[in-house]
């Protein structure tokens, strides 16, 4: 089979709209074309594979503040409603600042009035509904940077979150502020810029808490050093947290703690048409970005997302009520899933994928948390994709045989 190659210079244009609900999640509009290898055109410019928000939509957030009139809290680079209009989109003096993700406009606007107070802000939700990327749009959009972040795990240290030591100087010289190694908090109070801590809830309860005094005081002790031992947090600072469903009750946060955050809960995508256009723009930017010159497969998108949402809510399209797997099959992973259907196809058999690649991908997915997936996902393919009209889903049904046993 030939490979369906790109028409435009080479590089897909996709304009596909959305319909925001009470959902959030990544999506891409390519009207043109994203960097490959570099972020930059400059032969010495460093490779990276993924870019921050800040620079990837550098041009978007230079266009919003030149127009920006609106009163800005205070220490922020942009107002309230130019960092709305930064992730949900619009039209500033006729050039488009593109939607990044399908979100409800209120829950951007709770988040930011939150920011704006005294209170810091924790996103939940399920695995892959796009938590990080709205606390990386937001902490870019409000002061230019996202990459102070700390990522929150069962090895997380206090020291992590506060501060550390050089110790080949501090033994030298003692305690001193050149000895002293700031934590991305530490640098976002001195600064006056947004802190991102990702998956909270993954930390001990006792490192969780070394934030208390810092969220309620504003100002961080650095009791070794014995002068210039107070950080006074600045205006502009504030923390975004982050944090699983399905983490919930493996280190539960104190009461303490959770009277300090605001929590706002991110949901699925309710729409099956929003879903599909982001795992469709989604598939085709990434494959841009590798450089695979194909397009995604529509009709095998549209496969995947539909067995993603019958499996995910337990109830098929058409009303019945089927098998739920417990595993969690967010968006994210299907873009996952479509993404590396597309590259074995591309590599390894000359199209841009097929049905028994999805199916055999699938099957990984599903197996991943609990082995009776994988009799859920095989009586979901047996019984429910037989019954619906389409060449890609008789290919599906047909392709069960790649199931393992």
């Amino acid at each position: 089979m030939a490979i369906p190659r790109l028409t435009t210079n080479g590089w897909p244009h996709h304009a596909s709209i959305t319909r925001p609900g009470s959902e959030c999640a990544r999506i891409s509009f390519m009207s043109t074309p994203m960097p490959t290898s570099r972020p930059d055109s400059r032969p010495d410019a460093p490779a990276a594979q993924r870019l921050p928000a800040e620079l990837l939509y550098a041009d978007e957030l230079a266009q919003l503040a030149a127009h920006d009139k609106a009163p800005r809290p205070p220490g922020w680079n942009l107002s309230m409603p130019a960092v709305r209009d930064f992730i949900a989109g619009t039209t500033v003096k006729g050039k488009p600042i593109r939607q990044k993700i399908v979100c409800a406009p209120s829950l951007i606007e709770r988040a930011l009035v939150t920011l704006a107070s005294s209170r810091a802000l924790l996103l939940v939700g399920e695995p892959g509904t796009a938590k990080s990327l709205l606390s990386e749009l937001i902490a870019a959009a409000i002061c230019g940077t996202s990459t102070l972040t700390i990522q929150g795990s069962a090895a997380t240290t206090e020291d992590q979150i506060k501060y550390g030591w050089n110790y080949a100087l501090l033994l030298n010289e003692g305690p001193s502020l050149r000895a002293l190694v700031a934590s991305p908090l530490y640098r976002a109070m001195q600064e006056g810029r947004i802190a991102r801590f990702e998956e909270i809830t993954r930390c001990p309860p006792e490192v969780q808490d070394s934030l208390l005094s810092i969220l309620s005081e504003r100002l961080l002790m650095v009791p070794e050093l014995p002068t210039e031992n107070v950080v006074f947090a600045r205006p502009g600072f504030n923390l975004i947290a982050t944090a699983n469903t399905r983490d919930r009750g493996v280190n539960e946060m104190s009461a303490a703690l959770k009277r300090r955050f605001a929590f706002e809960t991110v949901f699925p995508i309710a729409s099956y048409d929003s879903e599909l256009a982001l795992v469709v723009n989604e598939v085709a930017r990434l494959l841009a970005q590798d450089g695979v010159p194909v397009v995604p497969n529509e009709p095998l998108m549209e496969v995947l997302v539909t067995t993603f949402r019958d499996l995910r809510q337990g109830v098929d399209r058409e009303g019945g009520a089927g098998d739920k797997l417990s595993s969690v099959l967010s968006t994210a992973e299907a873009v996952s899933v479509a993404h590396a259907v597309t590259l074995r196809g591309y590599y390894l058999r000359g199209n841009n994928g097929d049905a028994a690649a999805l199916v055999e991908t699938l099957a990984g997915a599903a197996v991943k948390d609990n082995p009776d997936d994988l009799k859920k996902l095989r009586r979901y393919i047996e019984h429910r994709a037989a019954k619906r009209s389409g060449e890609h889903w008789a290919a599906f049904h047909a392709a069960r045989q790649a199931l393992p046993q």
